[in-house]
This record gives structure tokens, sequence and C-alpha cells, in this order.
């Protein structure tokens, strides 16, 4: 006698969907490995749109038994949803995907998943319905049980990335100009445009605000529409060092050596047939007061300085998709840090007692209004870069 029929059902969370769209976003592709019922595993993978297609391969772990590395390898490229699992059999695809190169992250709860969260490169166990044996065997553990976690994790793990990366180009590009001196110096026998003092003073003081700024930026807007980097990417690569050492660096550099040398030029009369007679640019020629090297060392500091005031600013993106004014304000840090940096520089040439230390001349109002231009001119030349490398790389996406 037929008295009834009960189902039930234990819904994925509401936010699953949009994390699953978004891991695909990212290139991350999500495989589902369970005990269950086949049917019910492809279900709940259709409803949170782990799977789109109409062919999909339920496996279970009896044929998994019956496969050899070879047949099991040819099969990874499917989709498919590996249904009535044991531990031995999720610990071997785990294995699998790592033979093909792949980083693996697998999600568990139960004392059957402890042998795959041990092996993946990152086990991820439910801190809530999990068992101690599963969250012995994980490297992280969701206080929340959420699987939208996971993707913003990997969204922060990413940020961190980047930010490191442009800390790193923000502090190399400074050392172009501050080196620089010391070669053209024993290679022309220049005067030496900057000193130990100068650079430790850079290196140690105005650069560390805008630097420390740099590792709390927003992610990008498309940091998560872009496949994973690969597992032996090193941090540090050749398209950081050639946007460094041969990109911005000589910018600054060339910026900083246009002020020291119009100093000499100033002073030294080659420019007064120029100049008004009773003109300021005059009446700064015949102002003595101070040596002309002193004048020369100091333009060229603070113009790294301003410099590295662009710098900062570029280097806080990839691509000129967040240069507008909300992104600009986005950073109320680096705003701050900037000021700091401008702050700092103004009292090492000012405050006569600094001033004496780091061999600096109090700069003329004029001079400032020909530093002023440096953050633009370095902001401005990195930023048609950016726009060729976006025009080039739409170009090649539109033909392929």
């Amino acid at each position: 006698t037929f008295l009834g029929l009960m189902a039930m059902v234990d819904p994925a969370r509401p936010e699953v969907s949009a994390a699953v769209q978004i891991c695909k976003q990212a290139g991350i592709r999500l495989v589902m490995i369970t005990g269950d019922y086949g049917l019910t595993a492809e279900t709940l993978a259709r409803r949170v749109g782990m799977i789109e297609s109409e062919d999909v391969l339920i496996l279970t772990g009896a044929e998994l038994d019956q496969m050899d590395e070879q047949q099991l390898q040819s099969l990874l490229d499917q989709e498919v949803v590996f249904a009535r699992m044991s531990p031995e059999n999720k610990l071997r695809l785990v294995a699998a995907y790592q033979t093909r190169g792949e980083v693996v992250a697998v999600t568990g709860d139960g004392v059957n998943d402890a042998p795959a969260l041990r092996k993946a490169d990152v086990g991820i166990a439910m801190g809530l319905s999990g068992t101690d044996v599963a969250k012995e065997a994980a490297d992280v553990i969701l206080i929340n049980d959420n699987f939208a976690a996971i993707v913003r994790a990997i969204e922060e793990g990413r940020t961190v990335y980047e930010n490191l990366r442009k800390f790193i180009t923000y502090i190399f590009a400074s050392n172009v100009p501050e080196v620089l001196p010391f070669l053209l110096t024993a290679l022309f026998n220049l005067p030496l445009a900057l000193t130990v003092r100068q650079i430790l003073a850079i290196d140690l003081l105005t650069d560390l605000f805008p630097a420390l700024a740099l590792g709390v930026e927003k992610p990008e807007p498309d940091i998560m529409q872009h496949p994973p980097r690969r597992r032996n990417q090193p941090l540090i690569d050749d398209k950081l060092l050639r946007r460094a050492f041969l990109w911005l660096g000589p910018i600054e550099a060339l910026l900083a050596f246009s002020g020291f040398f119009l100093v000499y030029a100033l002073f030294a009369g080659k420019l007064s047939p120029f100049l008004p007679k009773n003109g300021l640019m005059s009446a700064l020629v015949e102002n003595q007061a101070y040596p002309t090297y002193l004048m020369a060392i100091t333009i060229f500091h603070a113009g790294v300085v301003m410099a590295q005031v662009g710098n900062v600013f570029a280097v806080r993106t990839k691509t000129n998709r967040r240069n507008n004014r909300s992104s600009i304000f986005s950073n109320r840090f680096l705003l701050t840090s900037v000021g700091i940096e401008i702050g700092f520089i103004m009292l090492l040439i000012y405050f006569p007692p600094f001033a004496a230390i780091f061999q600096h001349a109090p700069l003329p109002l004029v001079f400032w209004l020909w530093l002023m231009f440096y953050p633009v001119i370095l902001f401005g030349l990195e930023w048609m870069r950016k726009k060729i490398v976006e025009k080039i790389s739409d170009h090649q996406i539109h033909s392929s």
C-alpha cells in the first residue's frame, strides 16, 4: 500500500551561483566530486551553474576503479560529475589533476574528504559542519561554510600579489635616477648630481609612505576576469624590470637632470641674454647667495621626489580603466602619503639644520613651477604607454 512520498533538498546558498560565475570568468575550473547519487549531484551542479552543456558524463567510483591512468587523463578534459566516490577515489582524482600541472584546491567537511584535503595544494574545510578530521587535514578553514568566501579569498590573494608588484615597481624606478649620477660622474667627470645622504633620504623617508600606501590598493576592476598566474611565475619578472628600469626610471632621470642642467645654464649666464633684464629670472641669476652646485643638487633631489609622485599614481593600475576621479580618491592613505612625501622634501630643503646635513639650498618659487610638471609628464607618458598596450591587446583579441 502506497502511503505517500516525502522529498528533501539541501539547497545551495543564494550567493553560490554568482560565485561560480566569477570563478569561471577568473579561469578557475570547478569539478564536483561527491559521494552522493549521480543525478542528485548533477542537478545541484546545474542549479549553481557549474554545468551548462547538455552532454555531461556521470562517473561513479566503481567505474573509476576500472580505468587506468591514461583513460582517466583523457577523461579529465570533459565535463564530468564524479559521484559515489570513495575516499580513495577522491585522492586519486586530486593526484590526477595535479599530474596535469593543475593547482588543485579541495573543499570538504567529512572524514572521507580528509585524504583529498591533505593531498590537495590547498585544502579547505568547513568550519561549522566540518569534522575535526577534515579540519586537521585542511590548510584553510571556512568559519561560515560559505563557498563565496573562497572566491573573495582568491580575489584578495590576487590583489595582494598585484600590490606587491606595484610596490616593487615604484621602488625600483627611483633606483635609476639614484645610480645614474654616479655613473655619469665616473664616465664623463660631471658634477655629482645626488649625494649619498640624499639617496638615503629618498629610500628611507620620502619614498616610504607612498610605497606602503600601494600595499592597500583596492582590487582592479578586471582582477577576476583573467586566468590564474602560472605556478612557477616569479613575483619579479622581465616585464616588471623593463617597466621599472627601462621606462619609468629613465623618465625620472631625464626629468631630474633637466632641472640640474637648467640651474647650471641659468647661473652660468648662458641663458641671461634671453631673460628680461628686470624680470624674476634675471634677478635669480644675479643672486649668488648659494653656490650653483648646491642649488643644482637640491633641484635634482626635489626632482626625483616629484617624479616619484607621478610614479606612484602611474603604477597604481596596469591599465587606464581606473584613471578617473573616483579611483583617484579611492585610496585616501595614498593621497595622505603623497602629502607627507612633499612635506618631507620641503622640510629637508627649507629647515636650515636639515638643509645643512643634506647639502640643500632653498629653491626659489620659480623652480617649483618647473618641478610641478614632473608628475604630470611622467604620469602622462605612462598613460600613453598603457593606452597603446590596450589598443594592441584589443586588436589581438578581435583578430583571434
